[in-house]
């Protein structure tokens, strides 16, 4: 009898029960300074039973895939499920938990496996001898991460769902040091994370990309610091990321919303009566929940409770619509949310996560938004970050700043970096790119929960333009 067999049988006597395998392969490989690291290869499975039962929810995880493993974990479930019942916040038994059915596999084109180990360090060795351009290049290095994910759920009354994800992340880097002074440019600031196979390492033009920000690097070394003014903010792509993820993302999580992460990760300026109501930004602000988009890093048919995953707004016309808030969050609420229950792990309980997280492509060239600003700045790829416990407050800083003087790019400046408020922030939002311009993006380490859990996710969004934003040198 197969595991999944077993499970079946031993869980119908409690309202819900569920378990969710997950077996995950990760390689690392980087060439620094022309020379190859250690390679670095690791795999992993295992899985999580969740009980719901008489108003309480609980879980318990193991790799003992025998038929005693599976029996005990789930009656330590059931356990403390009944435990918690008496002290639950609501009636989890009440949730309508889902039963789905179904596969899902990244779409993807030449597979890594495909491509021999030779050759992708051969691919490495060619891109790190480029990204030395100059003598003033002092540390330097070039690299793949690559996962392989198997997951399946299935649920007491039928649910079975088979997921196959394929991750793949490139990265550049190279530091310029020169008088006591370093500058570093990377590839998107490490954000080039796709669901993708080897097409992606031709699709980014890695060895192209390498020379560039070998330049760059040096270039940044000669140039002027960052004036500190009030200027229209012109964000690429690979910064958007980071301004979507950090002043949209974690204030919408419902379960930060409901107090959750308050002693650890901190609340959100965001409150359950906003919902409906609240101006988030301009008319031109149109922020998707999309875990449908191929490629992008957190694309997936099922979450990790079981829900379909469908693409829904968050913020229509700069309005607040819904949370990123899952099945069990939206009973505690009483509010819609999205498919956003995920977990980095077996042995980590699911909870809300940001998953994809996109900003919609607006009208405007890239072109067009350019000669548009009369005094202003571009900046590109995320270099720093700080943001208050609300997160609302906010202070970033950018690898790559160009000023923008009467609708044409001018002088290069280092150590750019801008400061705002959430709410006033996205209501400067004055131009947002058309489709031709959107790039996506993302990162695997998004932070959250207690044990921490990093978890990837995904952000598309054009360059976006914001009116008189306070900007400043390091």
């Amino acid at each position: 009898m197969s595991f999944e067999e077993h499970f079946k049988r031993i869980s119908g006597d409690v309202d819900f029960a569920s378990l969710r395998w997950t077996q995950t392969e990760s390689e690392f490989i980087q060439v620094r300074q022309n020379r190859l690291d250690p390679l670095s290869l690791i795999k992993d499975s295992g899985y999580m039973i969740t009980v719901s039962h008489r108003g309480g929810i609980a879980y318990a995880a193991s790799a003992d895939f025998s038929t005693r493993g599976i029996e005990s974990c789930f009656n330590q479930a059931k356990k403390w499920a009944d435990i918690c019942a008496v002290r639950a916040v609501c009636d989890f038994s009440s949730i309508a938990h889902k039963h789905s059915q179904g596969t899902y596999s990244t779409p993807i084109k030449r597979s890594w496996e495909s491509v021999s180990l030779q050759d992708k360090i051969d691919t490495l060795m060619t891109a790190c001898e480029k990204l030395k351009t100059s003598t003033t290049i002092v540390d330097w290095a070039a690299s793949m991460r690559y996962n392989h994910i198997r997951q399946r759920y299935i649920t007491s009354n039928g649910g079975d769902v088979e997921q196959e994800i394929f991750r793949l992340v490139p990265n550049l880097y190279a530091t310029a040091f020169e008088n006591g002074e370093s500058q570093m440019r990377s590839l998107y600031g490490g954000g080039l994370a796709r669901q993708a196979g080897w097409e992606l390492i031709d699709e980014c033009k890695l060895q192209e990309q390498a020379e560039r920000i070998g330049l760059e690097a040096h270039q940044l070394l000669k140039a002027p610091n960052c004036p500190s003014d009030q200027r229209d903010l012109l964000l690429m792509p690979d910064q958007m990321m980071l301004q979507i993820h950090e002043s949209i993302g974690h204030p919408l999580e419902l379960d930060r919303i409901l107090g959750d992460e308050r002693n650890y990760a901190g609340t959100s300026f965001v409150s359950l009566d906003m919902f409906g109501k609240y101006q988030y930004g301009s008319e031109l602000l149109n922020v998707s929940f999309d875990p449908t988009l191929p490629g992008e890093l957190a694309s997936y048919a099922v979450d990790d409770e079981g829900l379909q995953a469908e693409k829904k707004l968050l913020i229509e016309k700069g309005l607040l619509k819904l949370p990123l808030g899952s099945l069990s969050s939206q009973k505690r609420a009483e509010l819609s949310g999205v498919a956003n229950a995920r977990s980095n792990s077996w042995n980590r309980p699911p909870m809300d996560r940001m998953a994809n997280l996109n900003i919609e492509p607006g009208e405007t060239t890239l072109k067009d938004m350019i000669s548009s600003v009369e005094k202003g700045i571009l900046m590109a790829a995320n270099r720093s970050w700080s943001i208050d416990d609300s997160r609302n407050k906010f202070q970033f800083g950018c690898e790559w700043g160009q000023l923008i003087e009467n609708g044409e790019l001018g002088q290069i400046v280092k150590n750019p970096n801008y400061r705002g408020i959430s709410e006033k922030f996205w209501r400067s939002l004055k131009a947002v790119g058309d489709l031709s311009s959107r790039e996506i993006h993302g990162t695997l380490y998004c932070g959250k929960g207690e044990l921490n859990q990093a978890i990837p996710v995904g952000h598309a969004s054009p360059p976006c333009l914001f009116d008189n934003i306070e900007v400043f040198g390091a």
